[in-house]
Parts: C-alpha cells; structure tokens; sequence
C-alpha cells in the first residue's frame, strides 16, 4: 500500500483485455477513473496479450493456454492481478489451475517465456476488489446519489457460474449491493444470468437475436430504466443484437459507478453507446 495526496492507496496487477483496449475502451476508461477516485491503483501488466479467449480456445487449446500462461508470466508476485472481463478472468484462473495440475507443461512455457510463472498468484474480478476494500471507501467518496436509478443487473453467465472453476467465488448479487448502496433500486423478476449469446454474435447472430430479445423484454416488463452489466461482450450483445422496439440503455458497471463517484467527462463514454443512455442520466440529475 503507498500514500499519495493523503490517500492511502493500494496497487493491484491488472489485465484489461481486448475487449477493454479496443471496442469498449468507455468501460476501461471509466473503471480506472473509478478505481483513482477510491485509491485503487490498478497498475497494468506490460506487453499483455490476448488472454487466448474464443477463437484460440476453439482451434487450440495448447495455444490458449499459452496465451494466458503468458500473460501470468507478465504479473509480479506480492499483488493480485484484477481483470473486469468474467471472459478473460475465466481463462487466466483456468490457466492457472492447468498448470498447477501439470508441472511439465509449465516448465515448457516458463522456458519458452524466460521467466517463472507464479501459479499461486491471486486473481480476481474488480467486483472483488469493492466488496473486501472498498465499501467504506464507496459511502466516504460518492459525490452523486443514484437516487431513482432502476437497473437490472445483468451478470450474464460466465461471471454467474462458470462450471470449470465453481470453487471460486464470482460475486454474483454483489452489482445490486454496490448500487444500492449508492441509492439506486433493482429490479427484480428479470433475466440477469440468462446468456446473452456471447461469441456466437459474430458468427451466428439469428441464434443471438431472440435470446437478446427475451432479456432485454424482461427487462423492460420488469419497468427497468437500463440494464447494467460487468461483461463487455454482454454490454455488446444486448444492444446491437435487440431486435425489438424495446430499447433499453445498456450500462457498463464501472461507468455508473464513476458517474456516483463524481466523473465529469462521461459524455464521451456515452456518445460510444448504440442506445443513447444520456436521457436516463438526465432523469437522475432531475431527482437529485
């Protein structure tokens, strides 16, 4: 932990992802104005790569392994690395564990990289992060309420369960804690787990299309103002997949909760939305 300004702030590893540095660079760049705002230092791994998600799982599996291998080849010891993408904090806990369990291939990868693997590194979402260290800090730092805000939210399936790594806790119900707390209400009776389709979007996206549908007329049934998800690719899928009349802003989580913690600047977050999220910002400022 360091001390900067009076605040004491605490150093994590992290991994953005594809997702994060490229089409939803708005959820990267909100979650790291939230993490400044409550002394969360989230200090990025150097030269990171794909975590081996999707197409390499699909053509590979040596070489998503590789892939991720590499990336905790990246990651010090003495910190937990932090991922926001359910996606890529899957395939590098799923890494990890491959190579607990075959010491061979880890020498292989180690030798190929030139530096060691540290197979007892922590990983974990940011959710994880705000429930051990940040609720305090959360009430302390909020500068606006969410007061008349109501969400669905929408965890999607790999952050729910993935069925590879059920021993590790994922934090489902903890999106509706968080934001309750800053004065929003969840709604309940709506598809949160229900998969939005994921990867097939690209490949298959009539398969897409009506189970994007079936959430988003959950949601709406349920007189949800948005949708607000932790997983990029679900954020994605439910807006350009919705094929419905219906159409519901679709919230990064670390978006709202930088707006909470005082953001000024999200304009440009917003305007990288298909669905336009700023009328529902308009209507918590008139509640304020």
């Amino acid at each position: 932990m360091s001390r900067a300004q009076g605040i004491d702030r605490m150093d994590f590893s992290y991994f953005p992802g594809c997702s994060l540095a490229t089409t939803c660079t708005e959820s990267n760049q909100s979650l790291m104005q939230a993490a400044k705002a409550l002394g969360f230092n989230l200090i990025e791994l150097p030269d990171w790569n794909c975590c081996g998600s999707s197409s390499a799982q699909t053509m590979c599996k040596n070489l998503s392994l590789g892939m991720a291998a590499r990336n905790l080849s990246l990651a010090p010891a003495g910190r937990p690395l932090v991922a926001m993408c359910p996606r890529c904090l899957h395939y590098l806990r799923s890494a990890r564990e491959c190579l607990k369990a075959d010491p061979e291939r880890r020498r292989e990868l180690e030798e190929s990289f030139g530096r060691p693997i540290n197979v007892d590194i922590e990983i974990i979402h940011f959710l994880e992060v705000l429930v051990r260290y940040g609720l305090d800090r959360l009430s302390a730092d909020a500068k606006r309420s969410l007061k008349g805000l109501k969400f669905v939210p929408y965890y999607g399936c790999t952050l729910f369960r993935p069925p590879r790594l059920e021993k590790d806790r994922y934090f489902q119900g903890e999106m509706e804690n968080v934001l309750k707390a800053l004065g929003a209400e969840s709604v309940p009776n709506a598809l949160s787990y229900r998969c939005c389709g994921s990867f097939l979007s690209a490949t298959d996206p009539e398969i897409v299309a009506p189970l994007v549908n079936e959430i988003i007329d959950s949601a709406a049934a349920a007189k949800a103002d948005c949708l607000i998800t932790a997983c990029a690719m679900c954020q994605l899928n439910l807006e350009i997949r919705n094929t419905r009349k219906t159409r519901l802003p679709i919230f990064h989580f670390s978006e709202i909760l930088a707006l909470a913690l005082g953001a000024e600047d999200y304009e440009k977050w917003f305007v990288r939305h298909i669905v336009d999220p700023r009328p529902v910002i308009r209507k918590l400022a008139k509640a304020a």
